[in-house]
């Protein structure tokens, strides 16, 4: 069987299903359910032969994310057991960021000996970053206040989520959180800025030793961002297993019913996150010049494995590897990305504004538009640094709602839906910096796509 004729089986083994559903759904034909579980199983099964034929990672990640959502649905207790599957998967991710951002930053700065370069691409990154993030947050703040999502929302009789009490932040503890004492201790602890920090005064400190002390060095890191690539490669071939246990553990231990209570403010969402995809990075694409269909062929896996994975941190080594293809240089890249993860987090801060109004209004606070402003600027500066952390979001939001006097209950009702928005606001944060870092690029001249192909 060639690649059109699968591809063709798959179109048509699942819309045999979707119509049988459909047909269930809104109860026009009494379809028993062996049958439509049949239809779906046989669905996946085309979606398997195209992929054996596609032979894409790509291909293999979507189709485990579809294999994982129906055995949630129809065997979670099975589902609920292949978590263990995802954690080993971010695992062995969580193993490749420090030494990879490590390697690549030292060797981008003192391998081109450029540091006019190096603090020329930070002011351009921070000017780009916080102006898309306050673009970011002002659509969420929109968003929540046209939808009002938190409003007639009762206060639960029980609850049964605990989360941990988070005193507020001040703007001292933020400022000393970027800063490592102990680079052992920030790599451990995935505090990636704090490796980001190390690792550019490192690349600086390289750069201004004579060329023999120097050498051994670079040759040393030139050597470990090679193999840390390999790393990843060989990490990926397991991506598609960790992919599809971690939907099918969402799918499993949520089930569909919190989603009914919840639709409107997951809606809000996903919709103020489009908008801010369609009506804002991709003018800003198309702007710049970047090639946006070679650009979305680079990031659709990164993509999918953050939004399966809910973790910006799982995609960043596949999606350094594939803006390098894409024809940005390694040094860009490597200071672009990862400054980007503490930075610019579109996603995190649109959902950000958007659920701390939430918040107030489920609690009956009326709230100024000042005020809000106020909450919103407050979550934008306590947010950096959480990209790589699932659902670190929460733990922002509670410190928030202790500093500004907003009750916690609230919290517990986003808490129900938070995986699904965590995986919306993660894929965002990874297109957000992908872009930044072509932009970034574009901005220095040195964006060269025509050369890769070229090679």
């Amino acid at each position: 069987m060639k690649l059109k004729q699968a591809g063709f089986t798959a179109i048509i083994t699942v819309s045999i299903a979707a119509i049988l559903l459909f047909l269930n759904e809104y109860n026009l034909v009494a379809i028993p359910s062996q049958v439509l579980i049949f239809s779906r199983w046989l669905a996946i099964g085309g979606l398997v032969v195209f992929g054996l034929k596609k032979k894409s990672l790509t291909s293999w990640i979507l189709i485990a994310m579809v294999i994982g959502a129906e055995i949630g649905h129809d065997y979670p207790e099975l589902a609920m057991n292949l978590q263990v599957l995802s954690k080993v998967f971010l695992k062995m991710i969580k193993t490749i960021v420090a030494p990879l951002l490590f390697a690549t930053l030292v060797y981008g700065i003192a391998g081109h000996a450029d540091l006019k370069q190096v603090g020329r691409m930070g002011w351009k990154s921070m000017v780009y970053f916080e102006s898309v993030t306050t673009i970011a947050l002002f659509i969420g703040l929109a968003a929540i206040n046209i939808s009002q999502a938190g409003v007639g929302i009762k206060i639960p009789p029980a609850q049964h989520e605990e989360l941990p009490k988070i005193p507020p932040q001040s703007a001292t503890d933020i400022i000393l959180h970027i800063f490592p004492e102990n680079v052992a201790k920030s790599v451990a602890e995935g505090q990636i800025l704090q490796i980001v920090i190390f690792s550019v005064i490192f690349g600086v400190g390289l750069a201004m030793v004579r060329e023999d002390k120097r050498l051994p060095m670079l040759h040393f890191t030139e050597s470990l961002a090679e193999v840390m690539f390999k790393f990843t490669n060989i990490v990926m071939y397991f991506a598609p297993v960790g992919v599809g246990a971690a939907i099918a553990y969402t799918v499993g231990h949520m089930g569909l019913g919190i989603l009914v209570n919840l639709f409107q403010l997951l809606a809000t969402l996903y919709v103020a996150l489009l908008v801010f995809l369609f009506g804002v990075l991709l003018p800003i694409a198309l702007l710049v010049g970047v090639p946006v269909r070679k650009f979305i062929a680079a990031i659709a896996g990164p993509v999918s494995i953050a939004f399966a994975t809910t973790s910006s941190e799982a995609a960043l080594p596949r999606a350094m590897e594939n803006l390098e293809k894409l024809g940005v240089p390694r040094k860009i890249v490597a200071f672009v990305m990862p400054t980007g993860y503490s930075f610019n987090l579109d996603g995190t801060t649109l959902y950000l504004a958007l659920a701390s109004i939430f918040v107030a209004q489920a609690a009956g606070m009326h709230l100024s538009f000042g005020h809000q402003l106020l909450i919103v600027f407050t979550l934008m500066l306590t947010s950096k640094g959480v990209a790589g952390v699932p659902r670190a979001s929460l733990v922002i939001l509670l410190g928030t709602a202790s500093s500004f006097g907003m009750p916690t209950w609230p919290i517990f009702i986003i808490l129900g839906i938070d995986e699904l928005m965590d995986m919306a606001r993660t894929s965002v944060n990874v297109i957000g910096n992908c872009l930044a870092t072509v932009v970034i690029a574009k901005w220095e001249k040195e964006f060269h796509p025509e050369e890769v192909e070229a090679e």
